[in-house]
């Protein structure tokens, strides 16, 4: 455990935002009952998620006992802050299949620690509409619901106007914490900025309802300080944590890829090293820029964390060979094989020339250039051995397919 205490890590780790207590120091003098949820409106959570979730650790790490929320109920609906139109509903069977690998995901990311796993369509699929209604509904006053910034934009006039059901998601998780009080004692909930809203909501159900008192506490949305958007976009979209949805090398090659000015605060955020390691990456990073150091520790130890040690080695050699000093004779067949379904390739006949493939494959702009590469020792084949004269083919005595140039 860090020597820091609970608040002062978070603080220097950018963990603090939006927050009921009055003095954050009060999460270090007492053990708490928290809880943190995804909405399955996916199959997989992404690293916008993880960054709450890495936030999530810390806690569980300082003490305070964990409840993760899957929802099954709020899944079906959506939540509709910062969407600017109506969602498309998911089918129960989608969100239960959604849910189940978030689940899993949970497993990977929380690995060793202890948590209880809830799903609130559990409680919601027996509550009764007008149940709901008596018991909650009569506690919410309109004019908290209609204020939301986002139902105002939707009403507005060019808006695209809002359901009675997206309109009600902020009752409904609020209801999730209301519920979560009564049945796990849970007093705080942890969530990602966007969620401020909707958490608040379940804050003021417990107090009119219970009179008792609860917390809220936000993760800032991650900007790259860079391009000052959203973090965690790449050319092909969201970066999953789903290995089906972002392969391990598109996976490692966007942290490897991460902007200079962000990179130190992506490890504070993402890794699970120390202060001190930390620190002395950063020193070394100021230091000699031009090495990458941040990104190089960041793209295996993020890897690492998701989808293993083993393929965070595989992708670091694979790094370590196409940008790096190593060579491609240090290629084996599994990697060859895995960089195959990864890179572009195109299809050759034997006998042409390497000349001409790479300005086929757009690898150089012309035949000049193509010859220059090969001059300088920079093109390998599939059979990894290195090109050296510009007019030679491609090995007539062998079956080529799909021959990668590299």
């Amino acid at each position: 455990m860090s020597s820091m205490s609970l608040s002062e890590e978070l603080a220097w780790r950018g963990f603090v935002n939006q927050t009921t207590f009055k003095d954050i120091t009060a999460i270090d003098n007492q053990s708490l009952s928290f809880y943190f949820g995804v909405d399955p409106s996916a199959d997989s959570m992404t690293i916008g998620n993880l960054a709450a979730a890495m936030m999530v650790r810390l806690f569980m790490q300082h003490g305070h006992k964990a409840t993760l929320l899957i929802g099954g109920a709020t899944g079906l609906i959506g939540d509709p802050d910062g969407k600017k139109q109506e969602r498309d509903l998911k089918s129960i069977e989608e969100v239960q299949a959604n849910t189940a690998s978030i689940v899993a995901q949970y497993d990977i990311v929380f690995s060793g620690m202890n948590f209880d796993v809830v799903n609130n369509y559990d409680w919601f699929k027996d509550i009764s509409y007008l149940d709901f209604l008596y018991t909650v509904g009569k506690h919410v006053p309109m004019s908290a619901m209609v204020g939301r910034e986002f139902v105002q934009s939707r009403i507005a006039e060019g808006g695209a106007g809002i359901s009675y059901a997206e309109f009600s998601y902020s009752l409904i998780q609020g209801y999730d914490f209301l519920h979560l009080y009564r049945e796990k004692g849970v007093t705080l909930q942890v969530s990602g900025a966007d969620q401020w809203g909707n958490s608040i909501a379940g804050v003021d159900l417990i107090r009119r309802i219970e009179g008792a008192e609860a917390h809220v506490w936000t993760v800032p949305l991650v900007v790259n300080k860079t391009t000052g958007v959203k973090f965690g976009k790449s050319e092909d979209g969201a970066i999953w944590l789903d290995s089906s949805k972002t392969s391990p090398y598109k996976f490692y090659q966007f942290w490897l890829n991460c902007d200079d000015a962000g990179s130190i605060d992506y490890l504070k955020v993402y890794t699970t090293l120390t202060r001190e390691q930390i620190e002395a990456i950063e020193a070394e990073f100021l230091a000699n820029p031009s090495d990458r150091l941040a990104q190089k520790t960041l793209a295996y130890e993020v890897t690492k964390l998701i989808h293993g040690e083993a393929i965070a080695n595989d992708q670091k050699r694979i790094a370590d060979i196409l940008f790096g000093t190593k060579n491609y004779a240090d290629l084996d067949a599994e990697l060859l094989q895995l960089l195959e379904s990864e890179l572009p390739f195109t299809e050759a006949r034997q006998g042409d020339s390497y000349v001409d493939v790479l300005v086929a494959t757009g690898l150089a702009t012309s035949k000049r250039q193509a010859r220059e590469f090969i001059i300088n020792g920079a093109v390998w084949n599939a059979d990894i051995a290195q090109i050296e004269q510009t007019d030679q083919t491609l090995d007539t005595t062998k079956s080529y397919s799909n021959y990668v140039i590299l």
